[in-house]
């Protein structure tokens, strides 16, 4: 009988693994592609020209209206002219949309960060941002640390860089959020950050995507924090 429910326990956990994993491949893709900076962080990640990882924020459905409002309502400047050419690259292109995929791809990708879950963030990330962030996850194993990070709040991203070369459209996008990040040594002791003390984290990430291509997806080519 104790067998009998084991097996239906294993059954249950398996599913809902199966229902988790879905969930994060269907926000970001299925390719294997503050004023502080982050003390434990993965360091600066660049572009180091691969196009098979991907991250789709935003889904292509039917054409948008001719004026994207969210685009319209931004100040005069070069971030702006910048979204208008991509705009007008793609006229499928909604930034409110964009915005939207991009917050809940970071919350997800910082959540499994600080898990050490690679399993999670391989396919998930641009092959060069994987190798920065597996790599300070290996660093924290391999001197018995853990990290345990909470996400208190998570600002609307904002567009800080937008560029469009060629066909290649490049935005950079600026979160901001409120963070509660401490380390452990293996025994539980705390060697670094306060638990009730937040912190304001800005990080920087860059996407990018070919116009003229029917593929959807935009890559995450780089993660850096401000200078």
């Amino acid at each position: 009988m104790s067998e009998g429910f084991a097996y239906i326990d294993i059954l249950f956990f398996a599913m809902v693994a199966a229902f988790i994993a879905l969930r994060l491949r269907s926000v970001l893709g299925r390719r294997t592609g503050h004023e502080r900076r982050r003390t434990e962080g993965y360091g600066n990640v660049g572009n180091e020209g691969s196009t098979d990882n991907v991250v789709p924020i935003g889904e292509r459905g039917p054409a948008q209206p001719e004026i994207d409002q969210a685009i319209a309502a931004l100040s005069e400047g070069d971030v702006k002219h910048g979204l208008l050419r991509v705009r007008e690259a793609d006229p499928q292109f909604d930034l409110k949309e964009f915005l939207s995929g991009a917050r809940l791809a970071f919350e997800m990708i910082v959540d499994a960060y600080a898990a050490g879950d690679k399993t999670v963030l391989r396919p998930l990330l641009a092959d060069q941002v994987f190798r920065g962030f597996a790599r300070a996850i290996d660093e924290r194993v391999a001197i018995e640390q853990s990290l345990d990070t909470q996400l208190l709040a998570v600002s609307k991203p904002e567009v800080i860089e937008a560029d469009l070369v060629d066909s290649l459209a490049r935005l950079t996008l600026r979160f901001q959020s409120e963070q509660v990040n401490v380390v452990r040594d293996r025994d539980g002791k705390i060697v670094e950050g306060d638990p009730q003390t937040a912190e304001n984290v800005v990080d920087l990430w860059t996407f990018e995507r070919d116009t003229e291509s029917g593929d959807p997806n935009w890559t995450l080519i780089e993660t850096r924090a401000p200078n």
